[in-house]
């Protein structure tokens, strides 16, 4: 059985110390220690929460900016596609004209020139009878 004597009563007061001794210079530094370091833990947790969350509003921003420059150049890439094909259609309408009017010169001037040739023929052909009966009658006509 266990004797309640003095020296009994002084291992209790010496524990008593010991806990007093440990807690002022081991658990209190020790738990704030652990205390500071949940403090930077949680700090750095909400940081990376917040940098997270302006990240995604950034892609937000960049995603919607570059939907609006597609958008834009598809529009800028269908004017100008429209007016290329409104100049093509101006073009080939100006060179059509241009070509008719130049068939048509070409036209007068190649009749122009067979009825001066026909005019030019009938006139040597003319000659050529003149002389051919000259000669072959032998005198002139």
């Amino acid at each position: 059985m266990i004797e309640l004597n003095l020296a009994f009563f002084v291992q209790v007061v010496n524990f008593g110390i010991l806990v007093l001794v440990l807690n002022i210079f081991l658990y209190k530094p020790l738990r704030k220690v652990l205390a500071d370091r949940r403090q930077v833990i949680d700090g750095a947790r909400e940081k990376a929460a917040s940098v997270d969350l302006e990240v995604q509003e950034k892609m937000a921003q960049y995603e919607s900016r570059l939907h609006e420059a597609k958008a834009e150049a598809g529009s800028r890439r269908a004017e100008s596609l429209k007016q290329a094909q409104l100049e093509e259609t101006s073009l080939l309408e100006k060179a059509r004209a241009e070509a008719t009017v130049s068939l048509g010169t070409i036209r007068d001037r190649v009749a122009k020139e067979a009825a001066d040739a026909r005019v030019l023929l009938k006139q040597q052909a003319e000659l050529l009878s003149v002389d051919i009966s000259e000669k072959i009658l032998g005198r002139s006509l």
